[in-house]
């Protein structure tokens, strides 16, 4: 016989519906920090193409607009230097307005990672674009930093001579879109390194 004063403790084990509750509230919560992530990664997806977007532009616009003319000149022969004196040159202008307008044209796509951050595809695509103009900017910019070094340094090797202390003008123009266009090629690396983590964890 108990004594009054002793106390009873009965446990009361969990029922099934009370553990099928919190399982259920705790992927509700996995999934509300999933896609407050991957709309985080879309909002740096967009920041990103927008910086990518102007150092293209700022490279091309800066190499389109690289002449100039040295004030000695006579009525038969005047020294120019201009972009349109080296295909190199021509390339990069060209492969950096592509770069800008693809990434003008990724941008609604990013947006719509940010509105939809469960959507595969389009991350895939986007990241398969990405790599290609990765692709194409690095060898702009590698070829053109190839020549504006030489411009600066010249090569006695193959009597190429540095023009860079006659056209300063012109050589800096060129070195600043030379600059701009590595800059791209950086952002864009990231993209695509962030399209790959993206799509990583979307399962």
């Amino acid at each position: 016989m108990k004594n009054s004063n002793d106390s009873t403790v009965i446990d009361v084990p969990p029922t099934a519906g009370s553990s099928k509750s919190k399982a259920a509230a705790s992927v509700a919560s996995r999934q509300v920090n999933a896609g407050g992530m991957k709309r985080g990664l879309g909002v740096f997806d967009f920041v990103l193409r927008l910086g990518a977007l102007g150092a293209a532009l700022a490279a091309a616009a800066t190499m389109g607009t690289s002449d100039e003319t040295l004030p000695f000149f006579t009525q038969f022969f005047q020294f120019e230097a201009s972009y349109e004196d080296l295909p190199t040159f021509q390339f990069f202008l060209i492969a950096m307005g592509i770069i800008a307008g693809y990434m003008a044209l990724s941008v609604p796509f990013s947006i719509v990672c940010i509105v939809r951050p469960a959507a595969v595809g389009i991350r895939l695509v986007l990241f398969i674009l990405d790599t290609v103009a990765l692709t194409f900017a690095t060898s702009a910019a590698a070829a053109a930093a190839a020549m504006v070094y030489l411009a600066h340094s010249g090569n006695s090797n193959t009597n190429w001579l540095a023009i860079c202390d006659q056209f300063e003008d012109f050589c800096q123009n060129i070195s600043g879109a030379v600059v701009g266009s590595f800059v791209a090629v950086l952002l864009i690396m990231f993209l695509v390194l962030l399209s790959a983590f993206a799509i990583r964890n979307t399962h």
